[in-house]
């Protein structure tokens, strides 16, 4: 008969473990703030690799920093570097955009219009045949 009574008066202990409400909430607000340094630490940590007017001590100095120092060291560098972070971010995102708009241009090709111009281009050249410039021409519309 281990299991069948509860070991207290208290029903809620059959779980093992009685967490207060309070308790509940301070941990999820204490969850909450480790969650936003995280992020915060990260984003400056990635912004310091991404920062090509600093030089490689200076970097040192700030990954140090954070490492002892971590509270204090994050707020002075966002502090200081907060506007040109947030301008190196979007240089970043728009130069991904870039490369991700000529990714897609050059995966898509060419389209039948511009095959058959340049069909017709190589055969008013004489590059091609009549017969070679029908099959260029029906391979595009297909």
């Amino acid at each position: 008969m281990p299991y069948s009574q509860p070991l207290s008066g208290d029903p809620r202990s059959r779980l093992g473990v009685i967490v207060e409400f309070g308790q509940f909430l301070w941990s999820l607000l204490i969850i909450f703030f480790m969650i936003m340094y995280f992020i915060v630490l990260f984003s400056v940590v990635v912004d310091l690799f991404r920062n090509h007017e600093m030089n490689g001590f200076v970097k040192a100095v700030w990954i140090v920093a954070l490492l002892f120092v971590p509270f204090v060291s994050l707020l002075v560098y966002v502090i200081v570097y907060g506007r040109s972070m947030g301008q190196r971010q979007v240089a970043a995102v728009s130069q991904a955009q870039q490369a991700q708009e000529a990714y897609i241009r050059n995966v898509a090709g060419t389209s039948a219009t511009e095959q058959i111009a340049q069909a017709q281009q190589l055969l008013t050249s004489g590059a091609i045949s009549q017969e070679e410039f029908d099959r260029l021409k029906a391979k595009a519309l297909s």
